[in-house]
């Protein structure tokens, strides 16, 4: 994906955009991404020191992915699980520890934390019933929600590197579930 640049999102080169890159050391959402709402599907963030996002990020009605890896983000923000079509979420390589249950989009297909602290995921998670890919190697989970045996669409799992003595009995009842790396788990 082509690198976007700040000052092209202030002058308004970006406008009617659905794909927005921005990786530029920032410290805040820039505000300007926001007049891109009726066009924006794709954001990707990544390689900034976001530690946080918007309450009114839902603005971005037609935003599909989100990208945050490499940022300083320590709780999966909430505000994602107000944003309606939003079904692509990547928080790769952060600090995260917290995942809360109001941070998980209805529509989310794509959950991807891989590389974080996360050492508990909420029941909810198992109300995501059109989740397909989940990614949480190299964190500290030492199990995963039983609630989760109602994601039948799930096609890959990947809890490598973390904490779990056993898999979850469940697993193997996944209709679709074609890969699971679980090599590094005790």
């Amino acid at each position: 994906m082509q690198m976007n640049t700040l000052e092209q999102l202030r002058t308004g080169k970006l406008a009617g955009s659905r794909r927005l890159n921005l990786s530029c050391g920032l410290t805040e959402f820039p505000q300007e991404i926001f007049e891109l709402a009726d066009t924006l599907e794709i954001l990707d963030l990544s390689g900034n020191l976001l530690t946080s996002l918007p309450d009114d990020l839902p603005r971005l009605h037609q935003l599909r992915v989100l990208f945050c890896s490499n940022n300083p983000f320590t709780t999966l923000p909430e505000v994602l699980g107000q944003c309606p079509q939003l079904s692509m979420v990547g928080f790769k390589a952060n600090q995260i520890s917290r995942v809360p249950a109001a941070a998980l989009p209805h529509n989310l297909r794509w959950l991807i934390l891989t590389d974080n602290r996360v050492s508990e995921l909420p029941a909810e998670l198992g109300q995501c019933t059109q989740l397909q890919k989940l990614m949480l190697a190299g964190n500290q989970l030492q199990r995963l929600p039983e609630e989760m045996a109602a994601c039948t669409q799930l096609e890959l799992l990947r809890i490598a590197a973390n904490r779990f003595t056993e898999l979850p009995q469940w697993l193997l009842d996944l209709p679709r579930l074609s890969w699971l790396a679980y090599a590094g788990n005790p």
